[in-house]
């Protein structure tokens, strides 16, 4: 009761300085994100592992850091790739790879270190191989666990609502002095 006599009491102008302020939140992250995929040369800088394919080497939840850089993939680079058709990313080791002198062209075959047989079956129906053009970027490093939060928020789709919600009525509520 206490936060609607406080919104009541505030004015309009009082009210979209906070709307701006959230919103200048909220384009200050997308520009910090749109600088990292700038810088790291990867369309998405940051991933979060999804599964346990990648134990021991990476846990469910650990928060990856990518970049893509003009270096030749190489047989036991971790990557993260994209399958045409299919939304989530893939980060697994490239346990072969073929380049082919005549197109300059780079076969890879992927597998994940806790699975017993290689990507085949993840790629599309006749898909042999991945190409560069696949990779979003090579993992450069990783905090484990801090990507739980994502997956939370992923699996449970009411509590990003409410966090969101959380956030915009903190924003609103917020005074400056």
């Amino acid at each position: 009761m206490d936060m609607v006599q406080s919104l009541r009491r505030m004015s309009v102008r009082q009210i979209a300085q906070q709307v701006l302020s959230f919103l200048l939140i909220l384009a200050s992250a997308l520009m910090i994100w749109k600088g990292l995929a700038v810088v790291t040369n990867s369309e998405s800088p940051i991933v979060v592992v999804l599964s346990a394919s990648m134990e021991p080497a990476f846990q469910r939840g650990d928060l990856l850091f990518l970049a893509l850089d003009n270096e030749p993939i190489r047989a036991g680079d971790v990557v993260v790739f994209k399958v045409n058709g299919k939304d989530i990313p893939i980060v697994h080791r490239v346990l072969w790879l073929h380049d082919d002198d005549n197109t300059g062209k780079q076969y890879l075959l992927t597998k994940g270190d806790n699975n017993a047989v290689d990507d085949r079956g993840l790629y599309n129906p006749g898909q042999m191989w991945i190409h560069r053009e696949d990779i979003v970027g090579k993992v450069q490093g990783f905090v484990p666990y801090v990507g739980m939060v994502t997956i939370a928020l992923n699996d449970y789709p009411q509590l990003k609502y409410a966090l969101v919600g959380l956030l915009g009525i903190f924003v609103l509520f917020s005074k400056d002095e």
